[in-house]
């Protein structure tokens, strides 16, 4: 069922008609076709049951990843329709599988409920929903420290940055240089390649209005794009990490046969290795002392939180590609 008065937010916050249809039915962003953002619905969808494995989560807040809106434009997968889009969320665990031993209900948790890894494994009940299904192991509980917003933002983003450093081999002392430090991934991989991977020179790309942003997050130096070419970087450095695709010019930085990163694919430079991401509750169990203790922190774009009634807009938003950290949907019906 579709909701066709959308101009009334205010029909999102009134309970269904019956106790009993408002434990089967759940309010839910998805589509039918693929297309641009406004092929969006928002209507209900029946309510799922948790496997063996796998818990229930009330979704409190959720980010959106670029991932989300190239398979809405056109799937690469085969795709059973409606889908609900979406990876990253946080929430609270409401129901759970038997084999679930590690959460209980009322358990804070987050993660990216979409294992990429998995053949046949893209789930076609996304985050921006009421409640969701995952397996236990693609979760972690919520670092108290954290808002639900803040928890959302970094699963997709986090699991991101890290793989690109393993896939090259990053080791402590090395130098770095990332393409695009204003991004979800790069906000994250600028930290991380200061304050746990222990780089000795951090280097970062930006536009003209986000170069001071960027410093705050631990960049020893930082390129303005639209006033420096890569051809006019004088230091070389140990690891281009490239998160926006531009390895086709960023690779002269490079010093001889050192890695160069890109997460996008297929990458634009033969020389560049393709780097996806491990997803996995480990990951962020990993990183949970980092988070606690303040030295790495989630970014969130000034704009956000969009309201759950204005996911067609956030979606525009983030297909600007002008973003400074991650775009979250909050907050979710109650």
């Amino acid at each position: 069922m579709v909701l066709e008065n959308f101009d009334d937010c205010g029909e999102l916050f009134t309970s269904l008609s019956g106790e009993n249809n408002h434990r089967k039915m759940q309010k839910a962003w998805f589509y039918e076709e693929h297309g641009p953002p406004e092929v969006l619905q928002l209507g209900y969808l029946p309510i799922p049951s948790p496997k063996e494995n796998q818990i229930l989560v009330h979704v409190r807040a959720a980010a959106l990843n670029p991932i989300d809106f190239k398979l809405r434009q056109k799937s690469c997968v085969a795709t059973t329709f409606p889908v609900v889009p979406g990876c990253d969320m946080a929430g609270v665990v409401v129901a759970k599988g038997d084999a679930i031993t590690k959460f209980c209900i009322g358990d804070g948790v987050y993660g990216n409920i979409q294992n990429f890894n998995a053949e046949g494994n893209i789930k076609q009940l996304g985050v921006l929903a009421e409640f969701i299904l995952v397996e236990g192991d693609l979760v972690a509980r919520k670092p108290e420290n954290l808002s639900f917003e803040e928890a959302a933002s970094l699963p997709v983003a986090l699991q991101t940055a890290v793989e690109g450093f393993k896939v090259a081999g990053f080791n402590k002392g090395q130098t770095v240089f990332i393409v695009g430090g204003a991004g979800g991934v790069g906000t994250l991989a600028v930290q991380l390649a200061k304050r746990f991977y222990g780089a000795s020179l951090v280097t970062a790309t930006t536009s003209t209005p986000k170069v001071e942003f960027v410093k705050g997050l631990g960049a020893d130096k930082v390129i303005d794009y639209r006033k420096t070419k890569y051809e006019e970087v004088e230091e070389r450095y140990d690891l281009v990490y490239d998160t926006i695709g531009d390895s086709k010019y960023s690779y002269v930085v490079a010093k001889d046969d050192m890695p160069i990163i890109d997460i996008t694919w297929p990458p634009s430079n033969p020389r560049a290795i393709h780097s996806g991401l491990t997803v996995s509750g480990d990951v962020l169990e990993k990183l949970r002392p980092y988070l606690e203790s303040g030295k790495l922190k989630a970014v969130i774009d000034p704009r956000s939180p969009f309201h759950f009634c204005d996911v067609i807009n956030a979606f525009r938003y983030l297909e600007t590609g002008r973003a400074r950290g991650k775009v979250v949907v909050s907050p979710f019906p109650s």
